[in-house]
């Protein structure tokens, strides 16, 4: 099995900052892409950035030059950066993950339990 823990989230005013961490663990041969995304009340989920085993990275307009996304690969770990926080930005993050569970299996994507992140104005 696979679990994807996240961790980070929280209240903080306008213009703070909070570092999102998501963990792998269990049974892990490989990950390939791993990402953000978040859903507001009422709102579809959406990609907020993302991030290949290779480093290449990809954001939301909405957030470029304010959030970095970055990943440890030796501990199968995903970071999202949070600086100059909006109140828009108040969701419920998560992480998603592409991994292989062993040498002969498939790529199949995992999902974490979602983190709060609150921004009050």
């Amino acid at each position: 099995q696979v679990q994807l823990v996240e961790s980070g989230g929280g209240l903080v005013q306008a213009g703070g900052s909070l570092r999102l961490s998501c963990a792998a663990s269990g049974s892990i041969f490989s990950i390939s892409d791993m990402g953000w995304y978040r859903q507001a009340p009422g709102k579809q989920r959406e990609l907020v950035a993302g991030i290949t085993n290779g480093g290449s990275t990809n954001y939301a307009n909405s957030v470029k030059e304010r959030f970095t996304i970055s990943r440890d690969n030796a501990k199968n770990t995903v970071y999202l950066q949070m600086n100059s926080l909006k109140p828009e930005d108040t969701a419920v993050y998560y992480c998603k993950a592409a991994i292989q569970s062993n040498e002969m299996g498939f790529m199949k994507y995992y999902w974490g339990q979602g983190t709060q992140v609150t921004v009050s104005s």
